[in-house]
């Protein structure tokens, strides 16, 4: 192995942390590295510390404090990266209190400016107290199980980069799912003026509920992209910049001054008939706008392996303490529902069914 067991552990944080589809994944001084040569660098780096058996049953902590590392640095950024803009994203210490706060509530606010008045130079002023409230989140584990059987391992068919590969994406798309509830219960608590819902997509009923948002501070529009596809304005202001747009990646970016965000998406099961996130939302959100969506990462994330003595094979589990809730909803939040694009969408799922990555590598996540 060329690579001491720091430098490993840092490039298979790199490669976690790279975006595959980037000409340039990683650049050390003059040197610039796609991201299939960090990745085939990885994997043979892998292969020479645990890559047999004997290797395995040397090396095997080096593995465990390597996937706890990447699981433990990389998912709360994974998740920043796909949900930052609406969802406060932290971590805290093993055993440390959660506990998320916002500095003036909305109500404080609301109560501050009634006494703001006309006085006199030398009056006698009423006094208004700001109040700030906070909230604690429980966190709770998230993770699961891949079982690696005997003879594929010997056989070089499993390598432990699909161990990782499958833990990274299994807790992120665990959590994602934990968000889209949350969103839904976003949607439940925001007050009647501040939603919509109905049949297609309504340009004059969006433009009211961007004017309501528009008073807190210039909003941004975060929606899937199934539903910003529909987002298409009258025929007699679709521009050849719009339909080139449209033509090329199937939206468009800005609807009258106002950024139009993609969601990420993904299924919930093999046959891609359940998606996590609803298709039919449009969340309209102003800027500086408390964010009401609050994911906790509490501790490092924790590995071990069981040995089933009937085959050989062995299961190496993990997990991550996190905890995902609702907190301080914007006056100025609101939310479109295209019914069209929701219709058949069940959002009361929120299992990891499985997901395989190599020939007798078996991942199935749950949580609790």
């Amino acid at each position: 192995m060329a690579l001491d067991k720091r430098n490993l552990i840092e490039l298979a944080k790199t490669v976690a942390k790279a975006n595959p589809s980037a000409s340039v994944a990683y650049s050390f001084g003059d040197k610039q590295y796609s991201y299939s040569q960090l990745d085939s660098t990885l994997r043979k780096e892998l292969n020479e510390l645990v890559g047999t058996p004997s290797l395995w049953r040397q090396n095997k902590n080096i593995a465990f404090e390597l996937i706890e590392e990447v699981l433990t640095e990389v998912t709360p950024k994974k998740i920043l990266e796909a949900y930052g803009q609406f969802a406060d994203i932290r971590t805290f210490n093993q055993g440390e209190k959660v506990i998320f706060r916002t500095k003036i509530t909305e109500a404080s606010k609301n109560r501050a400016k009634k006494f703001i008045t006309k006085v006199g130079l030398a009056g006698v002023y009423e006094v208004f107290k700001l109040d700030g409230a906070s909230m604690e989140i429980p966190t709770s584990a998230i993770g699961g199980a891949a079982q690696i059987g005997f003879e594929e391992y010997l056989d070089g068919d499993i390598e432990m980069s699909d161990v990782l590969d499958i833990a990274l994406e299994g807790l992120n798309e665990s959590i994602y799912r934990e968000i889209a509830q949350a969103l839904k219960s976003v949607v439940a608590k925001i007050q009647s003026a501040n939603k919509v819902s109905t049949t297609g997509f309504d340009q004059a009923k969006m433009d009211e509920l961007i004017a309501v948002a528009d008073v807190y501070g210039h909003s941004t529009i975060y929606c899937t992209y199934e539903f910003a596809a529909t987002m298409v304005p009258d025929s007699g202001w679709v521009s050849n910049e719009m339909k080139n747009a449209m033509w090329t990646q199937g939206y468009i970016a800005s609807y009258k001054g106002h950024n139009v965000v993609i969601l990420p998406q993904s299924f919930e099961d093999s046959k891609n008939q359940q998606k996590v996130m609803n298709p039919g939302l449009a969340f309209i959100i102003p800027t500086g706008a408390e964010k009401p969506v609050k994911v906790a990462f509490e501790g490092q994330a924790q590995t071990r392996e069981l040995e089933n003595r009937g085959d050989w094979s062995r299961e190496i589990q993990f997990y991550q303490k996190v905890g995902v809730a609702v907190f301080g909803i914007n006056n100025g939040i609101c939310v479109y529902e295209n019914t069209t694009l929701s219709a058949g969408f069940d959002a009361t799922e929120g299992k990891v069914k499985s997901l395989n990555a190599a020939p007798g590598l078996d991942a199935t996540y749950t949580e609790g």
